[in-house]
């Protein structure tokens, strides 16, 4: 499952209407989602290597920039850890609305964080079997209203819903999508895995694609044909919708699913938002507390306490502008990413790469520019949020300066030097 899965899509409805969500669900995996899964599925084939990104860009351009890496990811994820526990309780306050007063739904957001760090810091075992069935229930509710329909063309035309506050435009809509196509570096990691990757990767990755695609498009153009007006969507309102459809149990089924969505993808996103601190304090970066390992799971315990004490900050600042925040500064440690496939080619051309993005040195560059190009519309956008007095932009500026200043800062206080980038892959344990 990539971000909150079919969970979450509602305002690129709101900010785009039918016809163009469609449009825009179906055009951004190609020139978002594909590049991203093919660079990464190179780099992790390449360099399998604990703490991933921030190896990877750090062995192609140095410890400067492979120190931003991992700042701007940390950063980042911040904010994008933060969006779970919003969709949880987005969802939550559609069956009980009593917890969208006084703050209420702030104490369940930061519950759904302290236990999910409690599930990730008692072992990855415990994490696995909470996250592994999620898939299974998480789609039922939206092929029910597809199923359904067929039976209700024209219906809801005149349909009286609640009042949307969402303010989210069709720039807000696109990145919103392309928050919800975010998570293929996960799928990534099985390049060197499977059997004639060069040729069995693109495939699996292209079907993967079109079958989340049609997962998002699907629900919402069989809605599109009931004549709902496209101004009743905001995050969270797939549960009235559904209740339109077919009843208080599809209602409460679509609650109970984007709770559990929140819940199992921020419990499953911990485990691997902890392995960054953990490589860097392992490797000098970080203070070396950081790297303390849980007794008896061997979970980064410091580190994941560190974080949920972040992503606890960020719970107030509402699912677009977490979004922006996200996807403007993922954006940046994308871009490094991206620079150092690249540069890796030019460097270390004989590196042995299980997969190889196809096309050649042209075909690595080339594969860069679309998601790119995408990143500048987080750019436009931040201009018109606002956080603390300031744009969103002027924020995001003030945290990327922030881990130049840090870098500096380490540098200063650790002059001999961090631990050298690995160059082998390392051995399994016995």
């Amino acid at each position: 499952m990539v971000s909150g899965g079919t969970y979450g899509t509602e305002d690129i409805v709101h900010g785009a209407g039918y016809g163009r969500a469609i449009l825009i669900l179906l055009i951004t995996p190609l020139l978002w989602s594909l590049p991203t899964a093919f660079m990464i599925g190179e780099l992790s084939s390449a360099l399998p290597y604990e703490g991933g990104y921030y190896a990877w860009v750090r062995r192609a351009m140095g410890n400067f920039w492979g120190f931003q890496e991992a700042w701007l990811s940390l950063v980042a994820s911040i904010f994008d850890m933060a969006i779970y526990p919003t969709l949880f309780v987005a969802y939550l306050t559609r069956m009980f609305p009593w917890f969208q007063v006084n703050n209420r739904g702030w104490w369940v957001a930061l519950a759904v964080v302290v236990a999910c760090a409690l599930l990730n810091i008692a072992g990855v075992k415990v994490v696995s079997l909470t996250s592994l069935w999620l898939f299974l229930v998480l789609s039922a509710p939206f092929a029910a209203v597809v199923l359904l329909a067929p039976f209700k063309v024209g219906a809801l035309a005149n349909a009286i819903t609640k009042p949307t506050t969402s303010t989210v435009d069709i720039l807000g809509g696109l990145l919103i999508c392309m928050w919800n196509y975010m998570g293929w570096d996960n799928a990534s990691t099985i390049a060197t895995e499977v059997e004639r990757p060069q040729r069995t990767y693109p495939r699996a990755m292209i079907v993967a694609v079109c079958i989340v695609a049609l997962s998002y498009v699907l629900p919402f153009a069989a809605m599109w044909a009931t004549g709902l007006k496209s101004t009743a969507w905001e995050t969270g309102s797939w549960a009235d919708i559904a209740g339109l459809m077919g009843g208080p149990l599809l209602r409460i089924g679509v609650v109970l699913g984007g709770m559990i969505s929140g819940f199992g993808m921020f419990n499953a996103l911990v485990m691997s938002y902890s392995r960054l601190p953990l490589a860097m304090a392992q490797d000098g970066m970080l203070p070396k507390v950081l790297g303390k390992l849980h007794p008896k799971s061997k979970a980064p315990w410091v580190a994941i306490v560190a974080l949920a004490i972040c992503w606890a900050m960020c719970l107030g600042l509402g699912f677009a502008r977490l979004v922006t925040l996200d996807i403007l500064l993922y954006g940046g440690s994308l871009a490094l990413e991206f620079i150092a496939l690249v540069v890796l080619r030019f460097r270390e051309p004989e590196l042995k790469r299980p997969f190889r993005v196809p096309g050649g040195l042209p075909g690595a560059i080339a594969i860069g520019i679309p998601p790119v190009m995408l990143l500048a519309f987080s750019v436009i956008r931040s201009e018109h949020e606002s956080i603390l007095g300031m744009s969103s932009f002027a924020f995001g500026m003030i945290l990327i300066a922030a881990g130049i200043v840090a870098y500096f800062v380490n540098h200063a206080v650790k002059p001999e030097g961090w631990a050298e980038t690995p160059r082998r892959k390392p051995q399994p344990a016995s």
